[in-house]
């Protein structure tokens, strides 16, 4: 068993990034915590689904009937159960950005194999794989025995588990352009909608920027400040700042933000 396996990811926008995958042992601890939410969900479903069964039933019915009655909710019991299932992992870890209750106590998230966010697409796929995964705890001989961690779920559906991306200790510069306008974006600006992947995308273009070319570091920063500006919901980049700038700025309203929060 391996454990902090590092594994190194290629973006579109041909940026390499760093991911710690998420280990055995806090996967196990995240399904656990999940387990428990999803188990208590189903108890109160059944419970009221059972109460509320019998409380419309006549009092005077025959036996037959009442046998009927109760495949009945058998049936619907276990299509809500599957339901259920499926749509804790599907809906929340699509809404939650590759994350459940167990994954944001854990620390640790779903991403792509290019170091993209998690989609419908790929929760459904892990989703409708995890019972074959839990059956026999294949997930975990996956895991364990192959290079980068994965369940059937996540060779199926092109997804990885990472540890989130806290760290703040690397540095990059910063000009004084770029501090006075990460006040205005943290003000302006929806930062909180950067996940740890974008942020580290920025901090690994702005670390290895002198080591690119000017004219392919020039087309870089201006893709990859479109690409923020869309998803801090900004209608451009400011005025009077460079696309270097901005990603700054970015970078530094980011990490100011994790550090108050």
């Amino acid at each position: 068993m391996r454990f902090f396996n590092q594994i190194n990811l290629q973006t579109p926008e041909s940026v390499e990034l760093e991911f710690t995958l998420a280990g055995i042992g806090n996967r196990s601890f995240a399904l656990i915590i999940d387990y428990i939410i999803f188990g208590l969900t189903i108890l109160l479903v059944w419970v009221l689904s059972a109460f509320l069964a019998f409380q419309l039933v006549p009092n005077l019915i025959d036996d037959g009937f009442l046998n009927r009655l109760a495949q009945w909710i058998w049936a619907v019991q276990s299509l809500t159960t599957f339901a259920i299932y499926v749509g804790y992992f599907v809906v929340l870890e699509t809404l939650w950005q590759g994350q459940t209750p167990g994954k944001k106590w854990t620390k640790i998230r779903v991403i792509c194999d290019n170091g993209k966010p998690e989609r419908l697409p790929q929760a459904i796929l892990r989703a409708l794989l995890r019972p074959v995964d839990d059956l026999l705890f294949m997930g975990v001989f996956f895991i364990i025995f192959t290079q980068q961690e994965k369940r059937l779920g996540d060779m199926v559906a092109g997804t990885i588990v990472v540890q989130e991306e806290t760290s703040m200790l690397t540095q990059v510069e910063i000009s004084t352009e770029a501090e006075d306008l990460a006040v205005k974006l943290r003000i302006e600006a929806e930062i909180d909608n950067l996940l740890p992947e974008d942020f580290a995308t920025i901090r690994d273009f702005l670390q290895r920027r002198k080591n690119i070319m000017l004219e392919y570091q020039h087309q870089l920063s201006r893709k990859l400040a479109e690409q923020v500006r869309e998803i801090i919901l900004l209608d451009s980049v400011p005025e009077g700042y460079s696309n270097s700038q901005f990603l700054e700025a970015a970078y530094l309203a980011y990490q100011q933000d994790e550090i108050i929060n």
